[in-house]
């Protein structure tokens, strides 16, 4: 296999593929970002990345990657994150990015702000050991023509939750949207039907951030009883036991 055709360097070309002169714009994450990375459920070690795809390159990578991958922030660039990527892995990664830019290119400008794309993938550490790590991106800014200028993507170690298995690639749709779990490359997309509630989904966040029912109630301004119904809602919704059942299958089957 020659080094164009290696599944880093399609990927490389793919993202090429997206780039426009680089914007003289600042970025500036405003309210409507923020509130799209609260909807991200940190659910064990987590590091974010702003992608250019201006450029193609990453902007910013927060120092918490240290934590995670055990390399400084200031030595990550494009190709040595995708050198991580577990080899077994890297080829899947490579079908689902095109994948992925197939889906985004379908939709209207005004809806690529609506859809988090969510996968999961191996990556090497520093020590040599693997670590599974689930990756959530959205869109925080486009051009003037509505093409994807910058993503935001929360990266976040999920090897207790799913030690096994192979990559999942979800399109979770925003804002009303529908959508599409556990993508099948090169078929069809099938619509999910959501199963928690979007109420669900806000109390389940909390629990993920290890706060109890009262301390939930009272950040929601619910009374303990409301919050315990949902909860015993969504544990017979998933056939779940606990919490932390409900977390792991959530987090395995992109449900949120």
């Amino acid at each position: 296999m020659t080094s164009e055709t290696k599944p880093e360097s399609s990927l490389l070309k793919l993202w090429e593929g997206f780039s426009k002169e680089p914007s003289l714009e600042k970025l500036s994450i405003e309210l409507e970002a923020y509130k799209k990375l609260l909807r991200f459920f940190q659910a064990g070690e987590h590091y974010y990345t702003i992608f250019n795809l201006s450029i193609p390159e990453f902007e910013t990578t927060s120092a918490d990657i240290e934590a995670v991958l055990g390399y400084p922030a200031s030595g990550i660039d494009l190709r040595f994150w995708v050198s991580l990527v577990h080899p077994e892995d890297l080829a899947w990664f490579n079908t689902a990015e095109h994948e992925t830019a197939k889906f985004l290119l379908s939709l209207p400008a005004e809806k690529l702000p609506n859809y988090k794309v969510q996968y999961d993938l191996r990556f090497k550490t520093k020590k040599g050991n693997y670590r599974r790590i689930l990756c959530q991106v959205v869109v925080i800014q486009q051009h003037e023509d509505g093409t994807i200028l910058r993503t935001l993507s929360l990266q976040t170690d999920i090897t207790h939750l799913k030690p096994t298995g192979a990559p999942l690639l979800s399109f979770i749709g925003l804002e009303g949207e529908p959508s599409f779990i556990d993508v099948k490359i090169g078929k069809p997309l099938i619509p999910f039907k959501p199963i928690l509630t979007e109420r669900e989904k806000e109390i389940l966040s909390l629990l993920m951030q290890g706060k109890s029912n009262k301390q939930i109630a009272a950040e929601l301004n619910l009374s303990k009883q409301t919050v315990d119904r949902h909860r015993k809602n969504m544990l017979n919704k998933t056939n779940t036991k606990n919490s932390a059942e409900l977390i792991t299958l959530t987090i395995k089957n992109g449900w949120a």
